[in-house]
């Protein structure tokens, strides 16, 4: 049979003992083997290709043991065992973020936890930008000081570098990002970012960082009045599609309202404006909501290649060489607000790099009727790797949607 047993420095289970005694093959990382109740006649491997030293073991004929470090079911071995046909008996110790907490001296029911690991070192800094508490498993090339080279010094954090947790090289080290760029580190396994005046926390009802907004397409007098309007921010928010791991501009939107929204859904965020009233506003928004807003000022055709790259980009304005601008840096997804003479131009901009662009009018006839009606915005979006519309042909160019009032309930007016 399969087993895989982790390890914390702390003693053995009656069951892990029994397995290790009656095992054959025994494979682990280098370190963690050292001290086992291994027979004397069992081969042993030291290795973390635990898959590819499996290949070509027939565990229905001998008993084999794999020894892992904290728990092997969290961020650990056991699901890729499961997705190769295995099924594992396990004796899990505690988990590497649950160590370094308590190294910390913090509670952690309320921080986020992500890997670094497999090529999501960005996405993982991302999570650090925009939340206060988060446990980063880290790997060679994505550790210490790779995170504080891409969050120093925009975003202020301090960091408690874990290393070989429970062994005999375990240390724990207390820095902030500018000193964790230059200082040599032997294989961290969790870096724990913490913004110190949150780092507390408050207690839920729910592990894990607080539920996303109750609501959201909040009434324009949340921001001033000055942004999009609600109905075509909740469009907008849509088509972005905010989630943790994201980081979205939100360029020249007058008020924030799109990058404010984005961050209560946990995404990263960095507004971009080139009017410095703007810009204050924008400021005075992200402290009224309480949420992290990075704030560049210039624009974003001149500042675009300093800033962090983005996942979704909103324009608010900036017509076709924006698009332009903001589609050459490959983000996911792109929503533009256009003019009627700029909508076409924008489409064609977007397609031809790489997107599948479309885009709609709206507008939001009041139920009032003494109410008078907001003059339609057309919006145009294009998702990187999504399936452009298919259309009629048109003589005079891609057609622009419109979306109409219920029927029954509002007449639209032009």
């Amino acid at each position: 049979m399969l087993t895989v047993v982790g390890r914390d420095g702390s003693p053995l289970s009656e069951g892990a003992k029994a397995a290790l005694e009656g095992a054959t093959l025994v494979i682990g990382a280098p370190g963690h083997l050292d001290g086992l109740p291994v027979a004397a006649d069992a081969r042993t491997v030291a290795t973390t290709e635990f898959a590819e030293e499996l290949e070509g073991v027939d565990v229905a004929k001998e008993d084999v043991v794999l020894v892992v470090n904290g728990d092997p079911g969290y961020f650990g071995i056991v699901r890729e065992l499961l997705e190769k046909g295995h099924a594992p008996e396990t004796f899990p110790a505690t988990t590497l973020v649950a160590r370094a907490f308590s190294q910390a001296g913090l509670p952690w029911d309320d921080a986020l936890v992500v890997s670094a690991k497999d090529g999501h070192l960005r996405q993982a800094v991302n999570a650090c930008r925009a939340h206060p508490k988060v446990a980063v498993l880290t790997e060679p090339g994505a550790g210490p000081s790779e995170l504080a080279r891409a969050l120093f010094p925009v975003t202020p954090r301090s960091f408690v570098v874990c290393e070989d947790l429970g062994g005999p090289k375990e240390r724990i080290v207390y820095v902030r990002p500018a000193e964790a760029t230059t200082r040599p580190w032997n294989d961290p396994e969790v870096v724990l970012v913490l913004d110190n005046r949150h780092a507390l926390g408050e207690a839920n009802w729910v592990s894990g960082p607080v539920p996303g907004p109750a609501g959201w397409a909040l009434p324009a007098e949340a921001f001033g009045g000055s942004g999009p309007r609600p109905d075509v921010r909740a469009f907008v928010l849509a088509k972005l599609g905010p989630r943790v791991g994201d980081m979205v501009w939100d360029v020249e939107s007058g008020d924030g309202s799109v990058g404010i929204e984005c961050a209560r859904f946990g995404a990263a965020v960095v507004a971009v404006d080139s009017d410095h009233s703007a810009c204050a506003r924008v400021r005075e928004n992200v402290r009224l909501h309480g949420v992290k807003v990075a704030m560049a000022s210039g624009d974003v055709r001149s500042s675009a290649e300093h800033l962090p790259r983005p996942d979704a980009v909103f324009l608010g304005r900036g017509g076709p060489e924006a698009a332009r601008v903001c589609a050459a840096l490959r983000p996911s997804r792109i929503v533009v607000l256009a003019t009627a003479g700029e909508a076409q131009a924008i489409l064609d901009e977007l397609g031809g790099q790489g997107f599948a662009a479309d885009a709609v009018r709206l507008q939001a006839a009041p139920l009032t009727p003494r109410d008078e009606a907001p003059e339609p915005v057309i919006v145009v979006w294009g998702e990187r790797g999504g399936r452009a519309p298919v259309r009629a042909p048109s003589r005079t160019g891609r057609p622009i949607e419109t979306i109409p009032a219920l029927p029954g309930v509002v007449e639209e007016r032009s």
